[in-house]
């Protein structure tokens, strides 16, 4: 027998019917799910009649994460300290330019802040480690004045282990801890929590000609195998967050084929990231060029993203993503 992926058809209306369940502990709820398999045409289903186990990972409340509390949304500010990323890069490459932003994002709402010393935008060049190590982990001690917890986000441990000694507790990683064979180690040793995120190719790469067999089956599948590797190393579940990786080694079809069916992620029992702030996908479907001009195209999507219910965005335009969340609150519940 195939494998079935269950989809629950997230729902937001105040209007709740008795036999509806909760989507991750939070306030989106349903009632059907659409079953998918392979080889066979989807179906559409109560969600009574799937397993208890299915509807359990797709049910249960998420543990608190980095402390906070996922039954609303989360924003994660990007704070990129180099000199190339695709939106920001050299804006905030030094040490006083670096700090200013981070407190201002906290000011403006971002629960957690996402420091970034190697751009992994299409095309990128590799950074060395002492290079990397060099532009991240003096701003993450800076910025130890803060609230907020502190995410890595790099692919090398040493890089990670540099960021935790500075005060980081969150490893972002591109590669779901693949790239570098000790990253699942200094993960689990660290007892930080880890964000597995996926990506077809490495940056120099990834966007030539990406292809799947099913994109969005295609992901789960690479999400649940690294999830179940990371356990297996001694990482707490508890402690997994994943990132379908959008707009890495993906095309514009791809994104929105994620982008549609983001609620199926809910299956693996862990919160979802998303990261799909001012993307190129935005600027190819509403001809923007400038990456700095997508942030009404981020906004759409992670107004989307949330009524699925995913639990933390990541996003440049911090003060507008905010304020978008706190209306959407207001209005969806």
């Amino acid at each position: 027998m195939t494998k079935s992926y269950i989809r629950p058809i997230a729902q937001t209306d105040k209007c709740r019917p008795a036999d509806a369940f909760p989507l991750a502990g939070g306030p989106e709820w349903f009632t059907h799910v659409e079953i998918l398999h392979r080889d066979t045409a989807p179906k559409l289903a109560h969600a009574r009649e799937i397993s208890n186990k299915q509807r359990d990972a797709l049910t249960e409340p998420r543990p608190h994460v980095l402390g906070l509390d996922l039954t609303t949304p989360q924003i994660m500010g990007i704070l990129n300290v180099t000199p190339d990323s695709f939106s920001d890069g050299g804006l905030h490459d030094d040490l006083q330019s670096a700090v200013s932003h981070a407190d201002r994002m906290v000011a403006e709402g971002a629960d957690i802040l996402d420091i970034g010393g190697e751009s992994t935008r299409p095309g990128a060049d590799f950074v060395e480690i002492e290079e990397e190590i060099a532009r991240t982990a003096p701003i993450i001690k800076a910025l130890n004045h803060l609230s907020v917890p502190i995410s890595i986000d790099t692919r090398k441990s040493k890089v990670a282990e540099a960021a935790f000694s500075a005060g980081a507790t969150l490893f972002n990683d591109v590669t779901a801890l693949s790239f570098d064979e000790n990253s699942l180690e200094i993960a689990a040793s660290s007892n930080a929590t880890v964000c597995l995120m996926h990506a077809s190719g490495d940056p120099k790469t990834m966007q030539k000609n990406p292809s799947y067999d099913n994109v969005l089956l295609d992901v789960y599948d690479y999400l649940e195998a690294r999830r179940d590797i990371a356990i297996a190393a001694g990482i707490r579940p508890e402690r997994i967050i994943l990132d379908p990786g959008i707009g890495f080694g993906k095309s514009v079809a791809h994104n929105i084929e994620l982008l549609k069916g983001l609620s199926l992620f809910h299956g693996l029992g862990c919160p979802i990231l998303l990261g799909a702030s001012r993307k190129r996908f935005i600027g190819s479907l509403t001809d923007t060029d400038t990456a700095s001009n997508r942030m009404p195209g981020s906004i759409a999507v992670a107004l989307y993203a949330v009524r699925q219910g995913v639990q933390i965005i990541r996003a440049h335009d911090v003060a507008e993503t905010k304020q978008a969340l706190t209306l959407w609150h207001h209005l969806d519940n």
